[in-house]
């Protein structure tokens, strides 16, 4: 089992909650942390000293309070955190459920685990980190049917374009010339016109209000 873990946590409860599963799993050598700076300067410190961290545990979601920070969030701490220590195992501990997001996680940002705060997120987590440290990504189970869904439409980055346009007031027959002064192709109408309708058609969807809408709960735009 890992034997040196940094959570990174800002609620209290929720860091007590953690805390309390770690202790389940006999984890003792384990480091909280309020703040995303605080998180990089151990790593840092841990890597200086070479005693490194098997695990972070972050959650995305920061507030802000009277002590100014240069990393804002969760995603910009593992980034950062990638950066100078490529091999952390990684585990995203979020109240986040748009599928889009976490899909983005899992792709964009190298993570290894996330589990959605929620009912019974305690077992959920126990089962993520036995899973990441067998090297095998986890999701929690109720978050994986919605990116099974996501995935299956294969979103291209034109098709977010498009729909991104839509939901900034950009008009459909406007958006070719958008397309145009940014050397995106295809640019035409009718090119324009036959992807939207084929995303629609595709989600079942009936106009790009609809389309829009269905976008931004997926966290896609």
């Amino acid at each position: 089992m890992f034997k040196k873990i940094l959570i990174a946590e800002d609620h209290e409860s929720s860091s007590i909650s953690v805390q309390k599963t770690l202790e389940d799993l006999n984890i003792s050598n384990v480091d909280y942390v309020y703040y995303c700076d605080d998180a990089l300067g151990r790593v840092q410190k841990s890597i200086r000293e070479k005693d490194l961290y098997d695990l972070l545990i972050t959650d995305l979601e920061y507030e802000e309070d009277h002590r100014e920070q240069n990393i804002k969030d969760g995603k910009e701490l593992i980034r950062a955190i990638k950066e100078i220590h490529p091999s952390l195992k990684t585990i995203v501990f979020s109240a986040e459920h748009k599928s889009g997001v976490i899909d983005s996680l899992f792709k964009e940002y190298g993570i290894n685990g996330f589990v959605r705060k929620a009912r019974n997120d305690s077992k959920e987590l126990k089962k993520a980190i036995a899973s990441v440290y067998d090297n095998k990504n986890y999701l929690s189970l109720d978050l994986r049917q919605d990116v099974k869904q996501l995935n299956s439409y294969e979103f291209t980055e034109y098709d977010i374009i498009l729909v991104s346009l839509l939901s900034q007031g950009v008009l459909q027959k406007n958006i070719p010339t958008y397309l145009q002064n940014n050397n995106i192709k295809p640019n035409s109408l009718s090119s324009v016109e036959k992807k939207l309708n084929s995303l629609k058609e595709e989600l079942q969807i009936t106009s790009n209000e609809q389309l829009v809408a269905f976008c931004k709960d997926l966290g896609l735009i």
